[in-house]
């Protein structure tokens, strides 16, 4: 078991806990991930770590409320346990001075970018940062990503905070002004990721993405987080979750993203009402 020890509630459907896990922090990299399991019988979902304090054991985690297991995640405060907490799981971000890095985080991608953000800066990098929402109330770490940005460019789909647009009009501003671009890192909705990957190789700038294929017991097992990348069959779960962007078959992530949408929205459905009844 797994103790919470602090959970916040910091946008609509949005949850911020730091959880106890001594074991994860000791070998953590930033875009690794852990698999967690709400309850003993209960499904098991992959979770970005978005930061790990070894001195401390805990790990700090942002979970958006999509599906039946996120929204009981939701339900949980602090003082409550979390059956399992596995990991750190998946390759580390390969981090290295490279000259000027852009990070673009999409809605609940920028916990994930964040960690990577600060490692690039950390490493010797100028970096720029782009992370784009759907309004005001959606944003999320805008001080922490300020910090270790040299350049940070926040946008919301309606002009609530920010600028109006989407993060892939920040990144065609950025080349329209031929500023420099040794490597981007885009982390969010799949279709973000096909955008800028898309923008990117005409401008043949290195584009790494963290895929979020749908997981199960991310060991390679049960291939449901398969991808496919340079016309090859690859497990998001041990050999990503990061890949060449532009190598990625986003059509088909896209598509396999949706193959249990049906059964999830009925999973939830009936979650909801059995509570109701009860």
């Amino acid at each position: 078991m797994h103790k919470i020890l602090k959970k916040e509630r910091i946008g609509p459907n949005l949850n911020k806990f730091v959880i106890e896990a001594p074991l994860v922090p000791r070998n953590y990299q930033p875009g690794q991930f852990v698999i967690l399991k709400v309850d003993e019988v209960g499904e098991r979902i992959p979770i970005t770590i978005a930061e790990a304090d070894k001195d401390k054991g805990t790990i700090t985690i942002f979970v958006q409320e999509v599906g039946k297991t996120t929204y009981k995640l939701g339900e949980l405060k602090a003082g409550d346990s979390i059956f399992d907490v596995v990991g750190p799981l998946g390759h580390p971000a390969k981090v290295e001075k490279i000259g000027t890095v852009v990070t673009i985080g999409g809605g609940v991608g920028t916990a994930i970018v964040y960690p990577e953000t600060k490692a690039f800066k950390e490493a010797g990098n100028y970096v720029i940062s782009i992370i784009g929402f759907k309004n005001k109330d959606h944003v999320i770490l805008e001080e922490e990503m300020r910090k270790c940005s040299d350049e940070l460019y926040i946008l919301t789909d309606d002009g609530s905070y920010g600028k109006k647009g989407f993060t892939t009009d920040e990144l065609q501003e950025l080349e329209n002004a031929g500023r420099k671009m040794d490597l981007v890192i885009a982390i969010g909705p799949a279709i973000m990721m096909k955008k800028v990957s898309e923008m990117t190789k005409q401008y043949n700038v290195k584009t790494i993405v963290s895929l979020n294929s749908t997981m199960m017991d991310a060991t390679g097992m049960c291939g449901g987080c398969r991808v496919e990348v340079d016309g090859e069959t690859k497990f998001a779960c041990v050999d990503g979750p990061e890949f060449d962007g532009h190598k990625v078959n986003f059509d088909l992530l896209i598509k396999r993203l949706s193959t249990y949408e049906k059964q999830e929205k009925e999973a939830l459905n009936s979650y909801k009402n059995c509570k109701i009844e009860k």
